[in-house]
């Protein structure tokens, strides 16, 4: 029999009773009780089951999602993977399908709305802004349970055939922001003049600048662009000074990536960079911590501040370009898509993002115990984000 396709007209329906059931449910008051608590839960399932079933025959199959689907951060993917690898392989449950589309792309997705259509986890690896629980908010998805997984730093990696860079914050952004401060000392700023690393600073390589990175939609563009060109920018006091008069202008500033070819695109694909920078022994690539440490037979970090990008420096917060890690999922859908609380289950496990998890040899650099109790502890909970609490 050819399967049938589900048309846009179902997929509305699907949602919109999705969503009329989930509004049904918020007439219900908790009052801290446990029992309505409990209630509730049950009935966010009954939506998920109800809607699901309340389509027959070959589109009902298709319209009933039996896997876990994750977008969001390439530099959360490999852990996820890893995760969802395992948890295939010891659970009755499908492997959940990963696209790697980046932090803001997956959150995009994530927010776009509840149902089986929609992605049920994203990765991301920067904190979810105010923004996009506002868009969640409005597209119906209300409330998302936040796991953190652990740090991460942020490298500037090039081929182990040349030299180690030795760079400072200012040298990072004065060699990549779009406007800098003009050569002959006056506060004004100019279009980036730099092309080689030695007119940024003397002491650095007479060599091209060429550094390869991720665009605009990655989480770790977004970090590498508050951690590390942020914290070159304000070591300039007259532009430190714009933050308290202007403080659109002086992101905008400090942000700012140039635009001229020496900052390259390179997509979400961190593997390519690496692969890059192989090629090109003189060009230097930003990635997360991870893809350096799986990949030290081809690429080395540079210090920045004097700071070796290493496991103890990032997570005791030496090493200066350091972030936190995420993962965010739709709550509406725990119960209505089968898995996904037993998924959580084995990624907080202490196997996995303990000391001496599987995670933890893949690169990630785990949470202080008691920060890593309080998580697992709100993942069992299923405690919903509250960002004005943190």
């Amino acid at each position: 029999m050819a399967s049938q396709r589900i048309g846009p007209g179902l997929k509305y329906s699907l949602n919109k009773a999705f969503l009329d059931c989930l509004r049904d449910i918020k007439t219900i008051s908790f009052g801290g009780s446990t029992v309505l608590t409990t209630i509730r839960s049950a009935a966010l399932t009954v939506c998920g089951v109800a809607v699901l079933l309340s389509v027959s025959g070959p589109a009902a199959a298709q319209a009933a999602r039996d896997y876990i689907s994750i977008v969001g951060s390439s530099t959360v993917y490999p852990f996820a993977t890893v995760v969802a690898e395992q948890f295939g392989r010891s659970t009755a449950f499908k492997t959940p399908k990963i696209e790697s589309t980046g932090s803001g792309g997956g959150l995009k997705l994530f927010c776009a709305g509840v149902g089986v259509e929609h992605p049920d986890i994203t990765n991301s690896s920067r904190r979810i802004k105010s923004s996009e629980v506002e868009l969640c908010a409005s597209n119906g998805v209300a409330e998302i349970v936040e796991v953190k997984i652990g740090y991460d730093g942020i490298v500037l990696a090039n081929s182990i055939d040349n030299k180690p860079y030795e760079l400072s914050l200012k040298d990072v952004f004065l060699a990549l922001a779009k406007d800098v401060p003009a050569p002959d000392g006056s506060e004004r700023l100019v279009p980036n003049p730099y092309n080689t690393w030695n007119e940024v600073n003397p002491e650095l390589p007479n060599t091209a600048i060429e550094v390869l990175g991720p665009p605009p939609t990655s989480g770790t563009r977004d970090a590498f662009a508050e951690l590390a060109m942020e914290g070159g920018c304000k070591q300039f006091a007259w532009i430190k000074a714009i933050k308290s008069e202007d403080k659109s202008r002086y992101k905008g500033i400090c942000h700012g990536v140039r635009e001229d070819g020496r900052y390259v695109e390179a997509g979400e694909n961190d593997n390519l960079i690496v692969n890059k920078l192989k090629a090109n022994p003189d060009a230097l690539g930003i990635f997360g911590f991870s893809f350096l440490d799986q990949n030290a037979d081809v690429v080395q970090g540079s210090l920045i501040d004097g700071q070796k990008p290493e496991f103890e420096a990032i997570a005791e917060g030496i090493y200066p370009v350091s972030r936190s890690l995420y993962f965010y999922v739709k709550k509406a859908h725990i119960g209505a898509i089968p898995g996904i609380r037993e998924y959580l289950a084995e990624f907080v496990s202490d196997k996995a993002m303990g000391d001496f998890g599987y995670l933890t040899e893949r690169g990630l650099i785990p949470l202080p115990e008691a920060e890593y109790e309080a998580v697992a502890q709100a993942v069992r909970d299923l405690q919903p984000l509250n960002l004005a609490a943190n």
